[in-house]
């Protein structure tokens, strides 16, 4: 069994700020804390009228209503009552429709859970913070397209914690109703990536000409070729989606890169800390008021402990994303930055903790986004 703390082992950790009074160029409220996000209302059908308990998810944008919140709780708490005690599945919320390879990430890391979906990333998160959710899945970066920026920021929106990730490969198919063969294809429907990553495979098949229809998500795409989309459209989704909507596969595996991976988050509530004996990973984000070497100083204080970094990405603060260096006509505007850090170790670790220590006597804002095991599933 594995050996977790579901405890920090220092809570401060979880969000440092420094004794040192930011300068006027960034401030606590400058960086991307708690914006209106997305949230989620859910309903709970009743099971004496022919529904099966089942959450049904529809997004409400930039919603303050307190109401919201009190009918969540009350639609989940009358969920739990009609399934009976110890019957509730495993909550996983992601982005997008049943099929979408967010949901086939969340089956993945959590078998039998139940898959709550969201039109949204931000929704995805809130119902976690709501307590809608147990757990929710954010893809942030791929082997093919690098980081998901807008995602990055997601993690300084929500007050989530990282507890795992899988890197999940992505096997794109090309979909299309019953009875229509490839070569009555005029049209294909996907999202733009995943249009983009099968261009070139697309053209061997002899599908070069046809017009590109984009969709918010390729199981998306998929429902609507299944319900709406004339004879000669297909989709471009996965082998699950064809399942669910009815579809034909009339390819396999059409991405250009054979090696296509999404790295996926599982965030949750609250920490869950693995021990320091087994391969582990910590996220934080640091910021600095930009004194000359505060960067190398950064990176020094894990090279000198032979903690090994795997991710170092800077992104610009939303509300001031320009700070001013040098008085008189020599001044030069520069961006503010704050930075994503990954690294090999686990918060347990006294290393990572004496490195974080470090961290504190010149970083304007820390914080840690969670400490995890690293993905060990095996590679399709």
């Amino acid at each position: 069994m594995d050996r977790l703390c579901r405890a920090p082992i220092n809570s401060s950790l979880w969000n440092i700020r420094t004794k040192v009074k930011p300068t006027p160029e960034i401030r606590s409220r400058d960086l991307p804390f708690n914006k209106p996000s997305a949230t989620v209302l859910v309903s709970a059908s009743n099971g004496a009228n022919g529904g099966n308990g089942a959450i049904n998810i529809k997004h409400i944008s930039e919603q303050k209503d307190r109401l919201l919140l009190t009918a969540v709780k009350r639609a989940l708490y009358t969920t739990e009552q009609e399934q009976g005690p110890g019957q509730v599945a495993f909550r996983v919320a992601y982005q997008g429709i049943p099929g979408a390879y967010s949901e086939e990430a969340a089956l993945a890391t959590h078998p039998g859970c139940q898959g709550l979906p969201c039109h949204t990333y931000a929704a995805a998160l809130q119902s976690v913070e709501s307590r809608v959710a147990d757990r929710a899945i954010l893809p942030v970066e791929s082997t093919v397209e690098g980081s998901i920026h807008r995602n990055y920021d997601l993690l300084l929106d929500h007050r989530l914690c990282i507890v795992g990730e899988i890197h999940y490969p992505v096997y794109y198919c090309l979909l299309a109703p019953p009875g229509v063969d490839r070569e009555e294809i005029k049209r294909v429907m996907a999202h733009p990536l995943a249009l983009s990553q099968c261009r070139r495979t697309l053209k061997t098949l002899g599908l070069a000409n046809v017009s590109m229809q984009t969709s918010d998500d390729t199981a998306g795409a998929a429902e609507c070729v299944s319900r709406n989309g004339p004879r000669g459209t297909a989709a471009i989704a996965s082998a699950r989606a064809a399942e669910i909507y009815g579809l034909r596969v009339l390819a396999r595996g059409i991405q250009d890169e054979s090696c296509n991976f999404t790295r996926f988050l599982i965030l949750a509530r609250d920490p869950i800390v693995p021990t320091a004996d087994r391969p582990c990973k910590t996220s934080i984000v640091v910021a600095h008021d930009g004194e000359l070497g505060v960067l190398f100083k950064v990176l020094s204080a894990f090279s000198f402990r032979d903690i090994n970094l795997t991710k170092l990405e800077s992104r610009p603060t939303k509300n001031r994303p320009l700070r001013v260096v040098g008085d008189g006509p020599a001044f030069v505007k520069e961006f503010h930055c704050v930075f994503y850090i990954d690294f090999e170790a686990s918060l347990s670790d006294r290393r990572v903790q004496n490195a974080l220590t470090e961290l504190k006597e010149f970083a304007s804002f820390l914080r840690v986004l969670g400490s995890y095991s690293v993905d060990a599933t095996p590679k399709a």
